[in-house]
């Protein structure tokens, strides 16, 4: 990826800005990096560049610095912003309580053309993507690249919703960094939900990009557009997942928490408490970016998944893409997130040799976790009628359990384990299925040899490839080894043939 960056017409920016500001600027090492110009009246002049801030403790700013710039740029609107027309450049002011302007901030406005390279497969999908981030990341930026990229490239009709023209810049003409994509500029922030509605009813757009979700009625209208298959890219306020599942307002966006409670014997089943939160409905976003920094992204590929996981107690684990100045980017998972939990597992091979497991007094998440890691043809069920057998704790076999008294009048095998462990639940399988330690990691150790070889050769000619069918634990080790070359995975097939396929970045 070549990144090639553009500074919308930084002299225009010179010419509003107060002189002595201008001459100190132009003699600036790092001019080029400048990020913003914060005016404040009766207090020294703050500049902020990409990596550092500088205070300028001798340029005290008066009222006539404040006076000189807002005759030379466009009207304030409703929410305290305007621009230069033709540029991204955004210049917002603070008030005080009698409407006269006490700060600027001076934020400059650059269109980066190649940041969305690394992530464009996510783009390209037709799935909705919601990015987050703290101010400052590139949020704006990359939604700019989007717009391009899905009018262009792709020859989508997109339209912006350019609520304080941030986006695609101020004027009646949009800024050439977003494409051929189509700009709808909102006249009032509280109006933009109105906007979006109107997008999807009178210009029948294929993509629709916003920026800043933020209210109810926002959330709303996000979801209408999706239901009528648009896709939607959008940021929202947050750092990341956990912020906007906690979010009451925007919480909708991700499939929202509902508190749900159980039936005893359910609580029982799940090993959790009566009380519990699920996850109430679809996300509105299949995708979410979180933006940590310029060019670090955490990718939540599955949000429905994430939402559930992060629901239970188990920590997401998002995809981590880094992108360095030169280009290149490292891919990998953040962690190795507990297989079988927080999702429902995956069917386990279909063989003669299947077994119908009910696990009393057990955790079933230990339970799902153990057959996944091992891909035993285990199958878990509710009743004693259709076990095989039952698997509870030693413990647990003289304190009279209904359903063990049931076992025992029916005939089926109770098994034992010591204890309610992973560790423990594996062990009795692999003693079950005749595997050796020795056999299980032969297996790994070929997978990833397979998955390597794989890697080097789709980096060398850039073709999709598919390799050998492989039990979960052993396909995620796989997903992992990959990733680490830049490269993106997916799983197919259903069990037992279900198989990891190698996927170059940006191709079909």
């Amino acid at each position: 990826m070549t990144k090639r960056v553009i500074t919308d017409n930084l002299d225009q920016v010179m010419e509003v800005l107060p002189p002595w500001v201008v001459e100190r600027l132009m003699r600036h090492p790092n001019l080029s990096d400048l990020v913003e110009v914060v005016l404040d009246l009766k207090r020294p002049a703050i500049v902020r560049f990409s990596d550092v801030q500088e205070v300028w403790e001798d340029a005290v700013v008066a009222e006539e610095d404040l006076e000189y710039v807002t005759k030379r740029i466009g009207d304030f609107g409703k929410d305290n912003r305007a621009g230069i027309e033709g540029t991204l450049h955004r210049i917002a002011c603070i008030k005080n309580r009698q409407g006269k302007i006490i700060g600027l901030t001076v934020r400059i406005g650059r269109a980066i053309y190649g940041v969305v390279d690394p992530l464009r497969s996510y783009f390209e999908s037709g799935k909705s993507v919601l990015l987050m981030g703290k101010p400052g990341v590139g949020k704006t930026t990359l939604l700019r690249e989007v717009a391009r990229l899905l009018s262009i490239d792709m020859g989508k009709r997109v339209i912006v919703v350019d609520t304080s023209n941030e986006i695609a810049g101020d004027g009646d003409v949009p800024h050439p960094a977003i494409g051929l994509a189509r700009r709808m500029q909102v006249p009032y922030p509280e109006l933009q939900h109105d906007v979006m509605i109107e997008a999807v009813e009178n210009h029948m757009p294929e993509v629709i990009i916003i920026d800043e979700i933020g209210r109810r009625e926002e959330v709303e209208a996000a979801r209408t557009i999706a239901e009528r298959g648009v896709q939607l890219v959008a940021t929202a306020h947050g750092n990341a997942l956990e912020n906007i599942l906690v979010n009451p307002t925007l919480s909708d966006l991700v499939g929202g928490v509902q508190v749900v409670t159980l039936s005893d014997e359910e609580a029982r089943r799940r090993g959790t408490q009566k009380t519990i939160l699920e996850r109430k409905t679809s996300p509105t976003f299949d995708i979410l970016i979180e933006i940590r920094a310029r060019g670090f992204y955490a990718i939540h590929e599955d949000v429905a998944r994430a939402v559930d996981e992060l629901l239970r107690g188990i920590p997401p684990n998002p995809r981590i893409m880094k992108v360095a100045e030169d280009g290149t980017v490292e891919s990998y998972y953040e962690q190795t997130m507990p297989s079988g939990q927080g999702e429902k597992p995956e069917q386990p091979v279909k063989a003669g040799a299947e077994v119908r497991v009910l696990p009393l007094g057990i955790s079933l998440s230990k339970v799902q976790k153990a057959i996944a890691n091992l891909g035993v043809p285990v199958v878990l069920v509710e009743r004693v009628d259709d076990a095989d057998m039952i698997l509870t704790l030693r413990s647990h076999t003289n304190k009279g359990y209904q359903r063990l008294r049931e076992a025992r009048s029916k005939g089926v095998p109770i098994k034992t384990i010591r204890s309610n462990t992973v560790g423990q639940i594996e062990e009795f399988f692999m003693q079950m299925f005749s595997i050796s330690p020795q056999e299980a990691e032969e297996e790994v150790r070929e997978a990833l040899r397979e998955a390597e070889e794989a890697a080097m050769l789709t980096v060398e000619d850039q073709k999709k490839r598919e390799l050998s069918p492989r039990p979960k634990h052993i396909r995620r080790l796989q997903h992992e080894l990959i990733a680490k070359y830049g490269l993106l995975t997916m799983s197919i097939g259903e069990e037992p043939n279900r198989r990891v396929v190698v996927i170059y970045p940006g191709v079909e």
